[in-house]
């Protein structure tokens, strides 16, 4: 388990280090997107990932690896959303930004642990690509609870949702990782 929370670790930094590099470039002009808009955001990588996977031909010079990551940072920006609500304008500066951000992975990593101990880290026996179709599931959840208006009657909320799609991408990382796929 201490590998898994290094590896986390390392995988998460790279993820933060692009938020805060495009924070630097565009400032938080994603706090305008209301959910539904993000859910759409991480869906299109979702579906760019799954089609990587499958088709022979790529026409775009972008791996899994950069869909992963953005993954990653919009469902972490869902998470912010959820709490702090949808603006007309830019509201956060850099450093309330990377406070938020990092809130919002120690939370997912802790969920993460939590069930890597249950689960006896069953997902390091899984591929790349079912860990996509699980992103995708769960996407699909988040579509039908928005399209609810939120509601559900025994099933987990829209949070703890992006939280496993925060956790499956950063596995779906670290298998790349020890593939020699990114650095």
């Amino acid at each position: 388990m201490k590998d898994t929370s290094k590896q986390y670790d390392a995988v998460i930094a790279k993820c933060r280090s692009l938020f805060v590099n495009k924070m630097a470039d565009y400032g938080s002009a994603w706090r305008i997107l209301r959910l539904p808009s993000l859910t759409d955001q991480i869906f299109i990588k979702a579906q760019r990932i799954r089609g990587l996977q499958q088709n022979e031909v790529r026409k775009v010079d972008e791996d899994e690896v950069s869909e992963f990551i953005g993954i990653i940072n919009y469902s972490t920006m869902a998470l912010i959303q959820l709490d702090k609500g949808v603006v007309e304008q830019p509201d956060l500066d850099l450093a309330e930004a990377e406070q938020l951000y990092d809130q919002k992975i120690a939370i997912a990593k802790q969920l993460m642990l939590d069930k890597n101990h249950d689960y006896g880290e069953a997902w390091r026996d899984m591929r790349v690509s079912s860990l996509t179709d699980l992103i995708l599931q769960k996407l699909l959840r988040v579509k039908q609870i928005e399209n609810n208006a939120g509601k559900t009657i025994v099933s987990e909320g829209i949070e703890a949702n992006y939280q496993d799609m925060i956790n499956y991408a950063a596995f779906a990382l670290i298998h790349l990782n020890q593939d020699g796929e990114i650095a």
